[in-house]
């Protein structure tokens, strides 16, 4: 059984992505918050899948580093999830430089070295690296500029990879979907009514049933 990667992997769509994909994968589920990934791990083995998981912030290249040394993440990967992300909202004049900085380490540069580290092993076989954006990777919104910019520069890097490996068995595939109603937003008035939002649950069924077959999957945020 090959395994699938996934960051941000103890809550919301994460988590919901692992449950899904435990049919097919031994899920390796990543995060900062080790009681939500245990949690999560209880959840997919309760539901009859193979589960493993370690913490990880995906802002520290150190910590990149520790965990892809680790025999988990060796050989057999089949799928890498990037799905960990972060987002300010507001007038670009009230961001902060410590905003800017955690949402493009976490949106960007973390994707970015995480997948660098284990190339090697993706390469190997038919692999699949699997983007989740948004769709604030595809146009400009209100009081959203530097969260769009930091998705816009996680969309480049996909659709880079897409023409650098167009002709080997690695596949990259880009997620754009809209809001979710997900612990994303508890911290955030950015959204005013989250019950029109999907839930992570119906996200992750769309991803699924697409990204073996299409490049690009385009999700409304509405029900």
């Amino acid at each position: 059984m090959k395994k699938a990667i996934i960051t941000g992997g103890g809550t919301g769509l994460g988590k919901e992505l692992g449950k899904l994909l435990s049919k097919d994968f031994h899920i390796i589920l990543l995060g900062r918050t080790k009681e939500n990934l245990e949690e999560a791990a209880n959840e997919i083995e309760h539901s009859g899948g193979v589960v493993s998981f370690a913490s990880l912030d995906v802002r520290s290249s150190v910590e990149i580093e520790q965990v892809t040394s680790t025999e988990m993440l060796q050989d057999g990967i089949g799928l890498l999830v990037h799905n960990a992300g972060v987002g300010y909202f507001g007038p670009l004049t009230e961001s902060k430089d410590e905003q800017l900085e955690t949402m493009f380490e976490t949106n960007v540069l973390g994707p970015i070295r995480l997948t660098k580290a284990i190339l090697p092993q993706l390469e190997k076989g038919h692999s699949t690296i699997l983007n989740i954006i948004s769709t604030a990777g595809l146009r400009g919104k209100k009081n959203e500029s530097l969260y769009v910019a930091s998705k816009f520069a996680l969309r480049g890097f996909g659709e880079s990879l897409q023409k650098e490996y167009e002709d080997s068995g690695l596949r990259v595939v880009n997620a754009y979907m809209g809001g979710m109603n997900t612990p994303f937003w508890n911290e955030s008035d950015h959204i005013s009514d989250r019950s029109r939002l999907r839930s992570p649950r119906e996200v992750a069924e769309i991803i699924v049933k697409e990204y073996q077959s299409i490049e690009e999957i385009v999700i409304d945020s509405k029900k």
